[in-house]
This record gives structure tokens, sequence and C-alpha cells, in this order.
């Protein structure tokens, strides 16, 4: 089963600090039913009400964003091909949030406002990472920059309603609705380390849909539209989103500088198993078994040990002899990719993290000054 990039319609060929006070006034969405009976019908009433004055509200924030790549074909010379994406607007500024799937390597990029309007964007800054960009847009009506207010996703419970508006296969902000599936997940990408606290939610979302908001009923964004889980490479009802706490934190930074910091501690390692500690007699069988440090890197600067000498293995050559790290800030690490998910989620560049390591059999800990990773 594959995890789908959502960028692109029909006729596709690319697969996939502080937040701007104007996002933060949430919209008061009341439902009214106008002539209802008690009961069932009442609910009903309540419910749908609620959704079309959600949509109401949110669609004209949404866009559609368009890109043109130059391709080399062997047979065919140079080609063009298109792709197609959704946004939002972010602030009063013009700023719009996408992914950066949708937009990489794009050589132009064009925003389609909800009444039609089509107007050429640049990209500010895009964090592959994180799967986010940042557009701008110059000259765009006034009235057309209407920015969706942010929520919180460090509070979200499974069960809680959403919406997502967006243009799969091209079809202009379409809404549909669902729950929170899950919280927490952990998405495997061929490209990037894994990217972890990820939304899931069953509200349809299909290629064309990334880029898109997930929204609360009360006209939030809680999370941005990335990806989906299917064999067909259609909605199967496990849709991913970039939390919008990740968003606050990166998106200001992106507009800022173009870039976001990811916060480092400088060393290569291999991750234990069984076998492996079986093998080299370790006296731990799960963490991080420290290879190579970066000279002047923050594990280098703590007073971390790399390795100490080369075995040739059935494994290959391995450089052992090094510290275990099996946590960060007393949180159990296994996995590179759990190292990767801790620093990204609870971390900043400049921040201290304390690792505990296994030396000599010993437990030791050591603080170390986080670096902002290499580009």
């Amino acid at each position: 089963m594959a995890t789908v990039l959502l960028a692109g319609c029909a006729g596709v060929a690319r697969a996939p600090g502080a937040v701007p006070q104007a996002t933060q006034t949430p919209w008061i969405i009341t439902a009214t039913p106008q002539q209802a009976d008690t009961g069932r019908a009442t609910n009903t009433a309540n419910w749908e009400n609620l959704y079309v004055v959600l949509y109401e509200q949110s669609s004209p924030s949404v866009v559609h964003i368009t890109t043109r790549t130059r391709v080399w074909s062997f047979f065919r010379g140079v080609d063009v091909q298109a792709g197609s994406g959704s946004g939002f607007i972010f602030d009063a500024q013009g700023h719009i949030i996408t992914n950066n799937h949708v937009v990489a390597g794009a050589e132009q990029v064009d925003v389609i406002f909800a009444d039609g309007t089509s107007l050429p964007a640049i990209v500010v800054g895009s964090d592959a990472y994180n799967d986010l960009a940042v557009l701008r847009v110059e000259g765009a009506p006034t009235e057309l920059i209407r920015p969706l207010p942010l929520g919180e996703s460090h509070n979200l419970k499974v069960g809680m309603r959403v919406a997502a508006i967006g243009n799969p296969f091209g079809l202009d902000r379409t809404l549909t609705t669902g729950v929170i599936s899950a919280l927490g997940r952990t998405i495997e990408r061929e490209d990037e380390a894994a990217l972890g606290e990820m939304i899931q939610t069953d509200a349809a979302i299909n290629p064309g849909n990334s880029g898109g908001p997930l929204l609360n009923l009360r006209g939030e964004v809680i999370g941005v539209n990335t990806s989906i889980r299917s064999p067909s490479g259609g909605s199967v009802g496990i849709g991913f989103a970039v939390p919008v706490d990740t968003l606050k934190r990166v998106a200001p930074e992106l507009i800022r500088r173009g870039r976001y910091e990811h916060p480092w501690l400088g060393f290569n390692a291999y991750e234990i198993t069984q076998e492996l500690a079986d093998f080299l007699k370790l006296p731990v069988n799960k963490g991080l078994l420290i290879a190579q440090l970066q000279a002047g890197g923050p594990a280098d600067l703590a007073g971390v040990r790399g390795a100490s000498q080369r075995l040739r293995t059935n494994f290959g050559t391995l450089l052992v002899g090094g510290d275990i790290l099996v946590a960060l800030d007393d949180q159990p690490i296994q996995t590179r990719d759990d190292m990767t998910i801790y620093l990204e989620n609870h971390k900043r560049v400049g921040d201290v993290v304390q690792m505990t390591l296994i030396r000599e059999g010993a437990q030791i800990a050591l603080e170390a000054t986080l670096q902002a990773r290499p580009q």
C-alpha cells in the first residue's frame, strides 16, 4: 500500500516566532435550522446548516494552484508538464500556504482565486521535510485576501468532526467531511526522513487536494492536507495532514528567511537490533550505536564518543566502540526516525537537549546545544 502525495489532477505529470495576528480571529459559525421538526430532523438541519455556513465562509480563502515545468524527453525533446494543487490564504499580506511537493521544481506557479482571478505567484520559502511552502501573489485585489483563522492541533481528539476543502482532480473548492481517525501518525517517505505527528482523517482527499486546509467545525485550520494511503492512488478514507502547530512554527520562518532551520545533533549511528546486539555483545538491544561525529557538531562539543575501531563482520564493516544513545530528555529513542521526529516536534535550533547514553556498560547523561542541520 502506497503513501501518495496529492498534487495533481487530470493531465498532471508531477506526482507528487509569531503567527500573523490576522490569522488569530476565528469566525463564529452558528447553525440555526430554518424550519425543522423536532428530534432527528432538527439534528439533520443543524448539521446541514453548519457545513453550509462553514463552506460559505471558508471556501473563498481556498485557492487553486497550477504549475508548469519543462522536462527533457528522449523522444519528444523539451516537454512542458502541468501540475495542480491547493492552497489557502495565510495572512493579510497575501501569503498563501501549500505543500512543498506542489511547487517543487516548478518554473511557473499561478494562483487562481475563488472568483476566477488568476495571478502569477513566487515561492517565498519552502521546507521539504515538513512538506510546506509559502507563496506570495503581487497585486491581488484586497477583497480576495481573506486569511483563514488558525486553530490548534495539540488538543485534538480522535472522533472530532473535520472538513477538507481543495481542488481534487481540478474540481475547484470541493468540500468533503469526516472525522479525525487517528493522531500522531508517522509517514514513511522514500526521499525524506519520516514525518511524524501527522493527523489522519477519513474526509475524502484525492490528487489535487495537496496544500488545502483541514478545518474544524469553527472554520479554523487544524492541518494542511498532504498525502493519502492508497493501493490505487485514489481515496480509500486514509488521508494525512500536517498539524497546524507545525505550520505555525515553520511558516513564519519561511516568510522571514525563505527556509526553516532543523535542529541537529551531528552524528551518524546504527540502529541496534537484537541480532546486532547479540553479535557485538552490547548491553542494550535498542538504541543508536554512534559511529561518526561531525567535528564541531552538538554531540561532539557535548563530549559524546564515536567509534573507536573498525570491525569486519557479516554485516559489512562496522564502526564500533562508540556511545549508545537510548533517550533524549527521558524520551526513549530506538531509531533514527525517533530522534528526528522528537527533535523536529519538540526542539528548536539553540535549545539544549539531554542525551542519555550507555558508555562502557554504564549510563551517563550529557547536554548538547542543538545546531541547524547543514543544507
